[in-house]
């Protein structure tokens, strides 16, 4: 089998593979081979000289594309986190331990415990509603 053809396979493997594994990495390598099959194509035919223009363009690739391509992929961070603040700020949540200022509790939201905070004291069975979310804490406030 040609070393363009094989190149060429390689490179629409892992572009493909891409689709399954995240990170936006194997995009790259993919790209990379995809040009050493045009450069065998055309006439490079060492496979030393190859094997050194595909590790060169996967890295200027992987080190100067990835930041713009990767929200292609997995689209953007931001929007994510705002998805999720809006999933849980404003909901009513029940205090399953008791919190005390500037200390942690629990909380249910959706049926799991949750850990909290709050700037007052909240007893077991009160209600709450959640203010913020920092990750896997929830900020909550006493509902009036």
């Amino acid at each position: 089998m040609d070393t363009a053809i094989i190149w060429f396979l390689v490179g629409i493997g892992l572009i493909l593979a891409e689709l399954a594994v995240p990170g936006v990495i194997l995009v790259f390598f993919g790209v990379a081979a995809l040009i050493v099959s045009l450069l065998d194509w055309i006439g490079i035919d060492s496979l030393a000289a190859q094997l050194w223009i595909f590790s060169i363009l996967s890295l200027a690739l992987l080190i100067f594309a990835r930041r713009f391509v990767k929200s292609w992929f997995v689209g953007s961070e931001s929007s994510e986190a705002s998805d999720l603040d809006e999933e849980f700020v404003g909901k009513t949540v029940t205090v399953t331990n008791e919190i005390t200022p500037g200390g942690f509790g629990k909380v249910e939201l959706k049926g799991a415990q949750w850990q909290a905070t709050s700037t007052t004291t909240l007893p077991v069975g009160s209600l709450a509603e959640v203010t913020k979310r920092d990750g896997l804490l929830l900020h909550v406030a006493q509902l009036d």
